[in-house]
């Protein structure tokens, strides 16, 4: 799959996320099995287009792995186990956390990435992207300051994945704040400015350049 993907975008750089490429974004990680949250991730209701977030998905809160995800890898910090799913195939935004993010693919996806060092008074240039397959069943932690957005799906079925954050990560902010990229709590992010669904909810336009747009299998 992942070399008919490049074959489809030869206008981005594209990676699998077991490739030495992705070590600056993440990490994959060997010992989560996406097995556990199958049944929750099957009931999910596709919408009928754009994509959808929970950031805490009780079905997927009543799990094992969610003690052993809290404990190794956000050192015993509380962390809600939350969900994206639907379609999107483009880049659109880019947000980023003051912490790692887990997520286990429930289909095969690309997740579009960049890094926040490359953002210069908060303009990004998408030329700077990079996108990474990930396949059904693997689990990957993105790092801390790392530029990502809704993943992108390579079918006509769309996408899901579980998303893992402190606990508090996108809920609203209590307060007004002076940097216009605090979106939400630990939630910074900027969107493409052509793209106008993101600009009307009151994201600041930051990205310039090639709006990317993934093809897969028969999109």
């Amino acid at each position: 799959m992942l070399e008919k993907l490049k074959k489809l975008n030869p206008h981005i750089e594209f990676f699998s996320v077991k490739d030495m490429e992705f070590t600056p974004y993440g990490r994959l990680i060997d010992d989560i099995s996406a097995e556990e949250f199958v049944p929750a991730a099957e009931a999910l209701r596709m919408p009928e287009n754009g994509a959808c977030y929970e950031l805490s998905h009780e079905p997927f809160e009543n799990t094992w792995q969610k003690t052993k995800i809290q404990d190794e890898i956000f050192g015993e910090m509380p962390v809600q186990m939350g969900v994206c799913w639907g379609y999107n195939n483009a880049l659109n935004g880019l947000e980023y956390h003051k912490s790692s993010e887990v997520n286990i693919a429930f289909t095969d996806l690309v997740l579009l990435l960049g890094k926040e060092c490359d953002m210069i008074n908060g303009k990004y240039d998408s030329k700077n992207i990079k996108a990474f397959y990930v396949k059904q069943g693997e689990a990957v932690e993105i790092y801390s300051g790392v530029l990502h957005f809704t993943p992108c799906q390579i079918n006509q079925n769309g996408f899901a994945m579980l998303v893992v954050l402190p606990k508090g990560t996108n809920d609203l902010l209590d307060k007004a704040h002076t940097d216009k990229l605090l979106f939400k709590k630990n939630k910074w992010i900027i969107c493409h400015e052509n793209c106008d669904s993101l600009i009307q909810r009151g994201v600041t336009p930051g990205i310039f350049g090639e709006n990317y747009a993934i093809k897969g299998d028969k999109l």
